[in-house]
């Protein structure tokens, strides 16, 4: 394996490359944003919030929110600008406390919402299948985020969908940064995080089409049809997550009072009890987790030095979600030895190795890391 040498991130995790220079693509792209000219970019999304109220006939746009504080942020932000949106919500079935909280307080910042809730009878057995099929949790997830917006916006007549972060641009992506686009499937497969599949990928005969529904998207005539655009407020404004924080703390937003979820933050990741575990998951795959993008992030808006970042490391770079894990495990009906006996199927074998009765990972960050 091979790391950035500004941030902390390997050549392992996928879209990012390291140049010759030995600095990640995620990094260079974070440095240019200090060439970008914010104001013009906000006359921008001024024009498009013009465009889209007037082409509503109802909602200007509709905003896919968790109740975490980039939804918050979001919602803040379109508010601002006259806006009137639709909030709309995949209801996870391991929504947690405290994100019920921040749900209902995004709400009451002044929008109408749908909480959009799935046969959890069909999520049980979608889950179990995407761990089994891709060691990964997150699959139905994504295809339910990414396919129930755009459907309820064609229900309405919504002319624009608002999501936040530009992850294409923030987390590395090849692809350069969307501004206004055309949504279509091609975009879902590629940006959608469902490893390339649809809802018609996962048929079989304990998941139907017809129980498949509310993964089903659009088709492509009817998105264009339509002339229904999206957009990520990441390319407009500044995205920085302590920004976006600040303004959500100011309209509502709680963090966790116990530190954080998963990752460096406790405020990232706190709204569902299942999105640990796919983050998680990447130490089998990629050698590395969500600390290491948190961590990077720190590195790259000049917070913390990286050598500070590989201190952190050292004390929690191993934290494995337990109680996560087990009520995933009672929700989809299987052992916790089950579901590491799948998670070791997917463990990357170009990058660890079996030595002493332990699994290790070769030129790792850390020389002196305690494998378990």
């Amino acid at each position: 394996m091979t790391y950035c040498k500004n941030c902390i991130l390997p050549d392992t995790r996928p879209n990012l490359v390291i140049g010759d220079n030995g600095i990640c693509n995620a990094c260079n792209s974070h440095s240019t944003k200090k060439n970008i000219n914010w104001q013009e970019r906000e006359t921008l999304f001024q024009r498009v919030v013009e465009n889209a109220k007037s082409n509503s006939q109802g909602y200007d746009c509709l905003i896919p929110v968790s109740g975490g504080k980039d939804s918050t942020w979001q919602v803040v932000k379109c508010l601002e600008y006259g806006l009137n949106p639709l909030a709309v919500t995949w209801k996870t079935p391991a929504r947690s406390k405290i994100g019920q909280e921040n749900l209902d307080n995004l709400i009451n910042l002044g929008v109408d919402h749908i909480d959009y809730q799935i046969n959890p009878k069909v999520e049980k057995k979608f889950l179990y299948q995407a761990l089994v099929r891709f060691g990964a949790t997150a699959v139905p997830m994504h295809m339910a985020m990414f396919n129930i917006p755009p459907r309820i916006a064609l229900r309405f007549n919504i002319p624009l969908i608002i999501w936040g972060e530009n992850s294409a641009f923030e987390y590395g992506s090849k692809s350069v940064a969307l501004t206004g686009f055309e949504l279509d499937n091609n975009w879902f497969k590629q940006f959608g995080v469902t490893h390339g599949t649809t809802a018609a990928d996962w048929i079989s005969e304990e998941l139907s089409k017809k129980k498949l529904t509310a993964y089903y998207g659009p088709s492509d005539d009817d998105l264009k049809g339509n002339n229904i655009k999206a957009i990520f407020l990441g390319y407009y404004f500044e995205w920085d997550v302590e920004k976006s924080l600040d303004a959500a703390l100011k309209n509502g937003f709680k963090v966790r009072d116990d530190g954080p979820k998963t990752g460096y933050y406790n405020y990232a990741d706190i709204d569902d009890d299942f999105i640990s575990i796919h983050h998680w998951l990447k130490w089998y795959k990629f050698g590395f987790t969500r600390l290491w993008d948190n961590l990077s992030l720190e590195i790259r808006n000049k917070r913390m030095t990286r050598k500070d970042a590989v201190e952190i490391l050292s004390e929690r770079g191993g934290e494995m979600p337990q109680e996560d894990i087990a009520k995933f495990c009672e929700f989809v009906g299987i052992s916790k030895v089950h579901f590491l006996e799948i998670c070791e199927n997917f463990r990357n074998k170009s990058i660890w190795f079996y030595e002493n009765s332990r699994w290790k990972i070769e030129d790792f960050i850390i020389s002196d890391w305690k494998w378990e």
